[in-house]
């Protein structure tokens, strides 16, 4: 990439780990970029739900999220660090905005900011690129750009998400999504 080359923001997009992606931590994942510019990018793997409901990770968040929804994943940076995608009657109320009225919940927030959320979903970390490092990755071809839709963000099944963005995408993309995950296992 040219030094004098401008980045084409990626905010709202979804990427779609494409079959030359090997990195475990983003195998097959769906990623919802909330903010991308020349310094970097920072979203969240969608598709990574773990073995622990909100209830049992993060209590103090039940009142904005079903207790029984699984915590997931957001990816590799932080693991601790709790993050809430949410959908915002008034998304000035949100730390960043993904998607529309979708954001980031800030760190510091009211007691009554469950009035101005319709749904949200609880992640264990998030994804990050410095600069220069994810547009590297997409002249590799490691990921599939695609407009993200809300339904994306709080897909009933997140497991299923990867296969359904690709499905979405049309035939041409019915190898990949067909695919073992282990090719030598074919």
């Amino acid at each position: 990439m040219r030094d004098d080359a401008r980045v084409e923001p990626l905010a709202g997009q979804l990427l779609i780990a494409g079959p030359s992606l090997f990195d475990p931590n983003f195998r097959r994942t769906v990623v919802l970029i909330a903010h991308h510019d020349d310094d970097g990018a920072v979203g969240v793997v969608l598709n990574r739900p773990l073995d622990v409901t909100v209830e049992e990770a993060v209590p103090a968040l039940t009142a904005l999220v079903d207790p029984w929804a699984p915590v997931l994943t957001g990816g590799p940076v932080e693991p601790e660090a709790v993050v809430v995608l949410a959908d915002f009657t008034d998304p000035s109320l949100a730390e960043m905005i993904a998607l529309g009225s979708i954001g980031f919940l800030p760190p510091e927030v009211s007691d009554d900011i469950g009035t101005s959320i319709r749904r949200a979903r609880v992640f264990a970390g998030y994804a990050g690129w410095g600069s220069g490092q994810l547009e590297a990755e997409l002249d590799e071809e490691s990921w599939l750009v695609e407009p993200a839709r809300p339904e994306d963000v709080f897909h009933p099944h997140p497991s299923h998400l990867w296969d359904d963005v690709l499905r979405r995408k049309g035939s041409a993309y019915d190898l990949l999504r067909l695919m073992p995950v282990d090719p030598s296992m074919n």
